[in-house]
């Protein structure tokens, strides 16, 4: 009996051992992932030929970020204006000097599910990981 258990405990960790380090790589690709993607759409949105980030862009991120393995209806968009502004707006281009910003979020899903092999309580899967940034517009009008 007690072989047994040892026999469990030790197949429980050597999973958690060989399969951890996956799972975490996961992560830091998504996030690195979330975050190429904020840099990419606010270099786009804020040049000076455009200003803002509107819902055609959102779209195209959303096939981009597909590509990586990414459900598009799971992610979440946040487009914003530093003086208060819509930002999305293609007929109101923010005006140069004014920050544009973006946060994209994504749910870790049940990435750690494994981490309860050890002891360690997941993360919920309805939380998310997210990536943003702000970059002033160029747009002149």
């Amino acid at each position: 009996m007690k072989q047994i258990l040892v026999f469990v405990l030790f197949a429980g960790m050597l999973c958690w051992v060989m399969f951890s380090p996956i799972y975490k790589h996961v992560l830091i690709v998504r996030q690195a992932v979330l975050q190429k993607e904020v840099d990419y759409m606010l270099e786009i949105g804020a040049n000076g030929d455009h200003g803002y980030i509107d819902s055609r862009m959102i779209e195209q991120s959303r096939l981009r970020l597909a590509a990586f393995g990414m459900r598009p209806e799971r992610l979440e968009y946040e487009v914003y204006a530093t003086d208060g502004r819509p930002a999305d707006d293609p007929g109101q281009p923010l005006p140069r000097g004014t920050g544009l910003g973006l946060a994209i979020s994504y749910p870790f899903e049940r990435l750690f599910e494994i981490d309860r092999l050890i002891g360690l309580a997941p993360p919920s899967p309805d939380e998310r990981m997210s990536a943003g940034g702000l970059k002033m517009s160029e747009y002149v009008p």
